[in-house]
């Protein structure tokens, strides 16, 4: 029986397409240029012509090759003679793989510019001929469902499967109208980011317009804000999206006709990270791109893993998952009650949401919380702490809590105080990402200007610009600071006052002239650094009892941040001989590959020496640099380590040696640790 060809599309020899696009075989859309056959075992991280394996397309790379932002091993110009060097639009296709999906997987080469690079071992090398394609369309080529059926059919072999060169050249590829063409590979259209803000805009604050010529224009709001019930929610599974390639999403989300969720699932052995690599996919030019201009939450899940949800565009690493309370035991369930329940679904889209300098943020679970019980404290006139451990997101909840007082609480003001410059430059920086106008403060005398005024609305400060910080008598400063305001000072609006790292200097005196200036606001502090019992106690007597916590254990769990790991060495004192010292390297490379072991031995002139003195310091910062040259963590410049010190001329020391070994990103911190004996 013949399946019917729905309108629109039109029956080949190789499979429907759209009825305005026609099939050009590869062999006419493509000249075959050389590839290199060398295996990975010639590469090197020093050498002088890039070299593309085809591993490297099978594990790391989809659709593109941008020279700009990956990271592509190289050659020994030596090896290469008389092969092609890659240009930009080049399609370079696997000829092996060990599944069917694998199968002639592709890459189009982008951003090389003057860079030198060839295509090697298991790769076929195309150009294009005649400028048969824009760039930015060949990439997906392979990735087109007509053009799959006849790889899967063509492939040959047991274990590895394959598709020789002259069977490629037979492939049909479907190729749309130029117009279209053009559309699909960006050249005219807005990014998904503008278009999706711009969407948003009009979700959250409506849309003006006029019903009659001569009559003032109205707001009409396409969802109920106010009344998140009434609106009219649907689910729909399977809908089949169109665009230059169709796309059916497992299941969308709608409120009042408009989709504004997007779920992704498979079966529980199927990891959520290709549910979510499939929701990435989804939302490029070549794909349904356009249907996520509306789409707010992007989710993927199974029931062994739960369930992942991020916005638009976010790489797969930042995909988030919600934690919160609930007797329902399925992973996969239990967030889809939570996160999907109506009301707070709109919730998160109307307040939890941020445009932030080209990237679209959501809340994290501790973010919500957080903001949510602060709302609570806030309505009553409370204060108290809020403690987000380091690296949790402690600036966009500021920014959320502060949008959601300006908007809930009339007459409203709100001033960020922190006690270090480089704060205050963050704090500011942060608000501008996210355009909201927040004035900075330039002096003690300014801000009490400012204060006097009913604008602007948000603020930022430096805590000692309410005096001078040399000033060894608080109690004079505080006299001297009533001395300068004028009589009739009173600041006006309902204040709210976010005060950053509330753990340090406002716990003492200098809070008092805060309350002093400001006797009416609500003071609410924030913080995530551990601390001393005192510390605790000065701080919840001051602002109050904690609002909400997040604790490092927490944040490590979820993957927010990293955990500290402690490894205590022991550094042999007794390196004097050459012998020795070659025999510590052997036993300390120990199963890196003889190309690690080669690039060792080229910086090994400077260890050896520095290994066979007599300074104790100088072994261990040898073992140290010989760490920081096998540990991928640090050679790659991505991670941190701490050397804790016993004396600060001793820490000097260590600065020195690192230094003048060519360790310049080293830096210096000052800690007193006490201890109390009994």
């Amino acid at each position: 029986m013949v399946e019917k060809v729905k309108a629109g599309y039109k029956q080949t020899e190789v499979g429907v397409i759209p009825e305005d696009w026609k099939l050009i075989s590869f062999d006419d859309a493509f000249d075959s240029c050389s590839s290199a056959s060398y295996s990975r075992s010639d590469l090197t991280e020093n050498g002088d012509i890039f070299y593309i394996h085809y591993g490297d397309i099978h594990t790391k790379w989809n659709y593109f090759l941008d020279f700009s932002k990956h990271t592509v091993p190289t050659i020994d110009k030596l090896k290469l003679k008389h092969y092609s060097l890659l240009k930009d639009g080049d399609l370079i296709i696997v000829d092996a793989s060990e599944d069917y999906e694998g199968i002639c997987k592709s890459v189009e080469v982008t951003n090389i510019n003057k860079i030198k690079a060839f295509s090697g071992l298991h790769t076929f090398l195309f150009r294009s001929k005649k400028n048969t394609f824009v760039d930015g369309f060949k990439g997906y080529i392979s990735s087109n469902k007509v053009v799959r059926d006849q790889y899967n059919r063509l492939a040959t072999g047991l274990k590895v499967y394959g598709v020789s060169k002259t069977n490629i050249k037979r492939i049909l590829i479907p190729l749309p109208p130029t117009e279209k063409l053009q559309k699909a590979s960006n050249v005219q259209n807005k990014s998904l980011y503008e278009a999706n803000k711009e969407v948003y805009t009009l979700l959250r604050y409506g849309a003006d317009i006029k019903e009659k010529v001569g009559e003032h224009k109205k707001t009409v709001h396409f969802i109920d804000w106010n009344n998140r019930l009434n609106n009219d929610f649907y689910i729909a599974q399977e809908v089949t999206i169109t665009g230059i390639h169709d796309k059916r999403p497992d299941i969308v989300l709608y409120v009042n006709g408009i989709a504004v969720a997007v779920i992704e699932l498979k079966r529980s052995t199927i990891s959520v990270a290709q549910d979510i690599r499939q929701n990435l996919d989804n939302q490029k030019e070549m794909f349904i791109k356009p249907f996520f201009s509306t789409i707010q939450l992007v989710m993927a899940g199974n029931d062994t893993e739960g369930l992942r949800y991020a916005t638009i565009e976010t790489p797969e690493k930042y995909y988030l998952s919600w934690k919160e309370k609930s007797t329902v035991k399925n992973k996969l369930d239990r967030a889809l009650l939570q996160l999907g329940d109506k009301e707070r679904l709109l919730e998160i889209i109307h307040d939890f949401l941020v445009f932030d300098s080209g990237t679209k943020k959501i809340c994290r679970h501790n973010q919500y919380f957080g903001v949510r019980e602060s709302q609570k404290y806030l309505k009553k006139r409370k204060g108290g702490i809020i403690w987000h451990t380091q690296g949790s997101g402690k600036s966009l909840t500021m920014i959320w809590l502060a949008k959601w007082i300006r908007e809930n609480i009339p007459n409203s003001r709100v001033l960020i105080i922190t006690d270090r410059q480089e704060l205050d430059d963050q704090i500011e920086r942060f608000f501008k990402g996210v355009k909201e106008d927040i004035y900075r403060t330039k002096s003690g005398k300014d801000l009490i200007k400012k204060l006097n005024t009913t604008e602007p609305w948000l603020m930022c400060s430096l805590v000692h610009k309410f005096g001078r910080k040399t000033s060894t008598d608080v109690d004079d400063f505080l006299a001297e600071l009533r001395d300068s305001m004028p009589k009739d000072f009173k600041a006006k609006g309902d204040i709210y006052v976010f005060v950053d790292e509330c753990h340090r200097t406002q716990s003492g005196k200098l809070h008092k002239a805060m309350t002093t200036i400001l006797p009416k606001g609500v003071f609410v502090g924030f913080t995530g650094t551990p601390l001393l019992k005192a510390d605790k106690r000065n701080s919840i007597k001051t602002f109050g009892k904690y609002i909400h916590t997040y604790k490092y254990d927490e944040a490590v769990n979820d993957k927010v941040v990293l955990d500290l790991q402690y490894e205590a060495r022991e550094i042999n004192q007794r390196l004097s001989s050459p012998e020795k010292v070659d025999q510590w390297f052997e036993a300390k490379t120990k199963g890196l590959t003889d190309v690690a072991k080669r690039e060792l031995k080229k910086r090994w002139g400077t260890m050896q020496k520095v290994l066979s003195s007599q300074s104790r310091l100088n072994k261990i910062v040898a073992d140290i640099l010989l760490d920081m040259e096998k540990n991928d963590r640090l050679l790659s410049g991505r991670g941190n380590a701490i050397l804790v010190a016993g004396s600060i001329y001793e820490a000097c020391k260590y600065y020195e040696l690192f230094q003048g070994h060519g360790l310049k990103k080293c830096s210096m911190e000052k800690t007193l640790i006490y201890s109390k004996r009994k």
